[in-house]
């Protein structure tokens, strides 16, 4: 099992942060290079408690598909989603989001283990932890640009 923790600081609210990290439109909008889209459940707005999504998109030159639950939601501090079908042996993102000072520190913790023993295990470490850390990178540089500009209202109702 890996663990990849990223934390962001982004100079806007923390439930517009919150809001933005759970909105289906715009995790389309800034996983563009993956061609990800919701294919199933909730596919447009923001996701809640109890409510799951599967996604696909082109991953190492695969089509791949990604169910996931949020399975914990607190906000505007903390919200948490679980694989529930998809490629992975287990695949637990926490989002926790904490404003002080004018901005929000927004941390990721996300735990996933892959299938196939050692083999898995070697993924893991050689491929799978690099690419999804530069995956979250990305994706929460765009939710940054989008929090901090005027383009978060495209997303969110005042």
């Amino acid at each position: 099992m890996q663990t990849i923790r990223l934390e962001t600081r982004i100079a806007a609210p923390a439930l517009r942060c919150f809001l933005l990290s759970l909105d289906m439109d715009l995790h389309m909008d800034t996983t563009a290079q993956t061609r990800e889209r919701a294919i199933a459940g909730v596919t447009q707005g923001q996701i809640r408690l109890g409510e799951s999504v599967t996604w696909e998109g082109r991953h190492f030159g695969l089509r791949l598909r990604h169910a996931s639950k949020i399975v914990c939601y607190e906000p505007p501090t903390f919200f948490c989603d679980e694989m529930t079908k998809g490629m992975f042996k287990s695949f637990r993102h926490e989002h926790h989001f904490h404003e002080a000072n004018g901005e929000t520190a927004m941390r990721d913790v996300l735990e996933f283990a892959s299938p196939f023993g050692w083999v898995g295990q070697a993924t893991e470490r050689l491929v799978l932890r690099g690419y999804l850390y530069a995956f979250l990178a990305e994706r929460n540089a765009m939710i940054k640009q989008v929090a901090e500009s005027n383009r978060w209202r495209q997303y969110l109702k005042e």
